[in-house]
């Protein structure tokens, strides 16, 4: 099979993977020469359980925090994982849609996932005050509220507001997972949940993996003293710590290199992806979808006609060698069956054309 555009290859719009052109390679290979070059022997050793300090200092000023609440992790999903053991056999609130890997997480735990209503705002707080209202008190709440992952929809401020109100009326742990609030190509940022809050009942994640490279594996998690202890012995119990050389390589990129100007470049670069996903499905979808609008972010979240059946459309795609991830995916319990994510962010212009110009096909029929 010919790799060219031109051959039917597959065109995968499912996994929300960086582009690859926009990982700062050679940058990295000096930053990674000159860590080991500095000090070799204690980056490739062990190292504290919480974090390489200077990262960890780095990554608190940035958020107001204190260092000594920061935990360098392996990515911003083992944070989920820590927490998902520290509340074994639990309940916890998500938002449907959700990302599907916490789910899976939680599953794995034997952790109960409610779902709690969205709508194009973001999480409806008159539904997570009904959910907290009624059936067994949540051990923690888990939201993407920049950029959600699927829906791409961002969480209002005027909710954030609430959400934060309802946090501290019943006392609920809320984690807010945010690795998505660099990439911003429209509009203005609220302030994260976590700043609106203090830091007591809100947890925050993020990671580097959008803005870096993914492959370092490093992300953080920072929590109230009283979660944070906790979280470090599950840490230690895990994998000792994150590693050492990876942590500090991404601290001489952060502070060596030109990482303003590389969040431009990957926010131009996806702001004009997302654009032509946007005219692609405008142009080729028939009637009766509708799409989210995001103004930063990886993904689309495509509403289809009710009587869709998405997984059955992926199998007819996949034939016709384009893929997606269907709906249901990203739900804890029934749902989202005439829904479908598209990522736009590992697709050039021309390969998002072609690729919904297929898919689009087939909703045709």
């Amino acid at each position: 099979m010919s790799s060219k555009l031109g051959a039917m290859e597959t065109i995968s719009f499912a996994r929300g993977n960086p582009a690859h052109e926009c990982i700062p390679v050679e940058e990295l290979a000096d930053c990674a020469r000159a860590a080991v070059e500095r000090d070799g022997a204690t980056v490739l050793s062990y190292g504290p359980v919480g974090g390489y300090q200077p990262l960890r200092e780095w990554i608190a000023e940035r958020h107001g925090v204190d260092p000594g609440r920061v935990l360098v992790t392996n990515g911003s999903l083992q944070g989920m994982v820590f927490l998902a053991e520290r509340f074994r056999g639990g309940r916890v609130l998500v938002e449907a849609p959700t990302y599907d890997r916490p789910l899976k997480i939680l599953a794995a735990h034997d952790v109960e996932a409610a779902p709690v209503a969205m709508d194009d705002e973001g999480l409806d707080p008159t539904a997570l005050e009904q959910a907290l209202g009624g059936g067994p008190r949540p051990d923690f709440l888990y939201t993407i509220p920049t950029f959600q992952n699927p829906s791409g929809r961002t969480l209002s401020s005027e909710r954030r507001g609430r959400l934060v109100e309802l946090s501290r009326e019943h006392d609920l742990l809320v984690l807010e997972d945010d690795p998505y609030g660099l990439v911003r190509y429209e509009g203005a940022a609220p302030p994260t949940l976590f700043e609106l809050e203090g830091g007591d009942r809100v947890a925050y994640s993020s990671s580097f993996s959008k803005t870096i490279a993914p492959g370092l594996r490093v992300g953080w998690l920072s929590a109230s003293a009283e979660h944070f202890s906790r979280l470090l012995i599950l840490k230690q119990a895990a994998d000792l710590h994150t590693s050492s050389f990876d942590q500090r390589l991404a601290y001489v990129y952060l502070t060596e290199s030109d990482q303003a100007a590389h969040l431009r470049t990957i926010c131009h670069a996806y702001g004009e992806r997302f654009n032509a996903m946007d005219v692609a499905l405008r142009d080729h979808l028939p009637p009766g979808y509708s799409w989210t609008n995001p103004e930063g972010g990886m993904f689309m979240w495509v509403t289809g006609p009710s009587d869709l059946d998405a997984l059955a459309l992926l199998q007819r795609a996949i034939h016709h060698q384009v893929a997606f991830v269907p709906g249901r995916d990203f739900f804890p319990t029934d749902g989202g069956r005439n829904h479908f994510r598209l990522n736009f962010s590992n697709s050039s212009p021309e390969r998002i054309s072609q690729g919904v110009s297929r898919l689009a096909g087939l909703c045709r029929g």
